[in-house]
C-alpha cells in the first residue's frame, strides 16, 4: 500500500461516522446525506472523498496551486522546483492541471506541458500525500478554436446524439478517460483525480456557458461525459461542480446542477479583480451559498480557483483571504497558476515578491494544510509544530 492509501484509509470509517445517513434518499437532485456509491468509486477514490469531508470537521482545509511544480516565475521545467515550495519550503497539498488540447490528440495542453509531465507529477503528489484535480478547457467543437470562441451557438447542441460533432465530442472523451486511468502508481494503481468539467458555466465566456446553451443542453452535456467516462472505467475519477461567481441564491446555484448522483464535490471560481470590497462581497456570499448547498447535498466544498493577479497586496493571505474563508466549512483553497511565459500573471509568490512573507504567516497558521501536514492532520495530530 503507498503512503497516501495508507494516510487516507485512516478516515474512510470517521469521516462516514461524521456525515449523516441518507437512508431513503432521492437520487438525482435529491438530498443523498453522505451516502457513498461503492461501485462509483475505487477504494483510493473513496478515502480520497472521505478525506475531503472530514478535513473542514477538524477546522483545517489544503492550499492548492495550479501547475504548481512544471513551471514559475523565471523557470520552467526543473524536476523539484516549485514556487510555493521556494516560499514556505513545502508542497501545495492539492495540485491542479488542465487538459485542453487532449481532446486533439496533441501531446501539450493549453500551456504548453507535456501530458507526459502531467502523468508524472500527478503520481508524485499522490505518493507525496497530496490531492490532484485536473480542469479541462475543450477547444470548441465547431470552430476548432479554443474554449473561449462563443461565435457559434449550436457548439453544445451538435455534440449531443445526432449532432453533426457527436462522434467527435466522444472521442474527446475517450482520450480524457484513457489518460486518466493511465496515471498509476508503480503497482499498477489508478491515481484518484478530481475532475472538474464545464466549469464557470454561470457566465458565457466558454462554449458551454450560460447564454451558450439551454439548461437541458448543459445537463445533457454532463451526463454524456459522466456516462462515457463511467464506461471507459474511470471510476477513479472525484466530479467537481463549480460555477463562477455569478449566483445570488442557492437556486441559481443549482439552477444547472447535474445531480447528487454525478457531482460528488461542488466548487466556485472567484477571482479579486479590481477592488479588494467587491472579491470579499462575492466570496463571501458564495461561501454562504456553497454552506447551504454542502448541507442539503451532503457535498464538501472547495474554493476551486481563486486569487489576485500579480499579488500586489503585501498581506492578501491574511488580510483578505484568509479572514473569508476561515468562515467556512471547505475542503481546499485553489490559487491560479503562475506563469513562465507571461508576465505579470501569477496567483502564488515566488521569493522575493511582495506577499512573500505573508504567505509564510499564512503557511504557518495551524488551519492550512500543504503536503508535509497531511499525514499528521489525518491522524489527528497538531499539523504545525
Amino acid at each position: 500500500m503507498n503512503l497516501k492509501a495508507r494516510i487516507l484509509s485512516l478516515f474512510c470509517l470517521s469521516a462516514a461516522l461524521m456525515c449523516p445517513m441518507a437512508a431513503g434518499a432521492q437520487q438525482g437532485g435529491g438530498r443523498q446525506g453522505c451516502k457513498t456509491d461503492g461501485k462509483k468509486h475505487t477504494a483510493e477514490a473513496r478515502a480520497m472523498l472521505a478525506t475531503l469531508r472530514a478535513l473542514p470537521a477538524k477546522g483545517v482545509f489544503m492550499f492548492g496551486h495550479h501547475d504548481d511544480p512544471v513551471y514559475g516565475i523565471g523557470w520552467e521545467n526543473e524536476p523539484g522546483r516549485s514556487d510555493v515550495k521556494s516560499v514556505c519550503g513545502d508542497w501545495p497539498a492539492v495540485m491542479s492541471f488542465d487538459l485542453g488540447r487532449i481532446e486533439r490528440g496533441g501531446d501539450k495542453n493549453i500551456d504548453g506541458v507535456p501530458f507526459g509531465k502531467i502523468r508524472q507529477e500527478a503520481v508524485a503528489q499522490y505518493a507525496r500525500g497530496g490531492m490532484v484535480a485536473f480542469s479541462w478547457h475543450a477547444d470548441n467543437p465547431v470552430t476548432g478554436n479554443d474554449s473561449w470562441d462563443t461565435s457559434d451557438t449550436t457548439a453544445v447542441r451538435s455534440v449531443m446524439p445526432g449532432g453533426k460533432n457527436h462522434g467527435k465530442f466522444i472521442s474527446w472523451l475517450d482520450r480524457v478517460a484513457d489518460f486518466l486511468n493511465s496515471i498509476r502508481t508503480a503497482d499498477g494503481v489508478k491515481v484518484p483525480v478530481i475532475f472538474r468539467p464545464w466549469h464557470e458555466h454561470t457566465g458565457s465566456w466558454f462554449w458551454w456557458g450560460q447564454d451558450l446553451c439551454t439548461d437541458e443542453e448543459y445537463a445533457a452535456l454532463w451526463q454524456m461525459t459522466y456516462k462515457r467516462m463511467r464506461e471507459k472505467g474511470a471510476d477513479q475519477v472525484i466530479w467537481a461542480y463549480s460555477p463562477g461567481l455569478e449566483p445570488q441564491d442557492s437556486a441559481a446555484y443549482l439552477e444547472r446542477y447535474p445531480g447528487d448522483g454525478i457531482v460528488d464535490l461542488i466548487g466556485v471560481d472567484c477571482y479579486q479583480f479590481d477592488k479588494r470590497a467587491d472579491y470579499i462581497a462575492n466570496l463571501d456570499r458564495m461561501l454562504r451559498i456553497m454552506t447551504e448547498v454542502s448541507k442539503a447535498h451532503g457535498k464538501p466544498m472547495a474554493v476551486t480557483e481563486t486569487g489576485l493577479e500579480g499579488l500586489a497586496d503585501p498581506a492578501w493571505w491574511t488580510g483578505t483571504l484568509m479572514p473569508i474563508i476561515e468562515k467556512y466549512p471547505i475542503s481546499y483553497v485553489l490559487v491560479w497558476r503562475n506563469a513562465h511565459d507571461k508576465p505579470g500573471h501569477f496567483y502564488a509568490p515566488y521569493p522575493g515578491q511582495a506577499s512573500a512573507a505573508d504567505f509564510v504567516k499564512f503557511y504557518n497558521d495551524g488551519r492550512t494544510l500543504f503536503a508535509k501536514d497531511m499525514e499528521k492532520a489525518l491522524k489527528s495530530k497538531k499539523v504545525k509544530e
